[in-house]
């Protein structure tokens, strides 16, 4: 009877987090169940610039993969994640303070912000870093509150 009841909390526990794992993968800016476009997140902080992972160097977070320059950066990833991981998902700072919307990044376009990794679009002659950088601190309250409020929706 105990291995019974152990088994069934095991398997509950596990399909929970696996639909957890599913449900906030679904709010990232996946390619190819990939974040950042495969560049590495550590890089951001450790390089100061955008540097592309490879496969061999992967690490799954709660239902995002992402990629490693160095098995090393993937050490440092894995110990601490929530430390590197995007705001807003990966998704434009900007766009997430402007107008609360999920839209595309250029990977190579970020800012390091208070020890937090923002990305931006930057594409036909619209590069919104610049935009953000002309009222970050109010863009980035409202970015935090429409983050907040997707990822509450997202929960229900």
């Amino acid at each position: 009877m105990k291995k019974t009841i152990i088994l069934v909390v095991a398997f509950l526990s596990i399909t929970t987090f696996a639909q957890n794992a599913t449900k906030r993968a679904s709010e990232f800016n996946l390619e190819n169940k990939i974040a950042l476009q495969g560049y590495d997140p550590v890089a951001y902080f450790t390089q100061k610039k955008a540097v592309k992972g490879k496969s061999t160097f992967a690490a799954n977070y709660e239902g995002v993969i992402y990629y490693f320059a160095t098995a090393a950066n993937k050490e440092m990833f894995t110990s601490n994640p929530s430390k590197y991981e995007p705001q807003y998902g990966g998704w434009c700072a900007y766009a997430m303070g402007s107008s609360g919307e999920k839209v595309e990044i250029d990977p190579e376009t970020f800012k390091i912000v208070d020890g937090k990794l923002f990305l931006f679009y930057n594409a036909y002659f619209n590069n919104t870093l610049k935009s953000w950088n002309k009222d970050e601190s109010n863009l980035k309250k409202k970015a935090d509150a429409n983050w907040t409020k997707i990822i509450k929706n997202n929960k229900q």
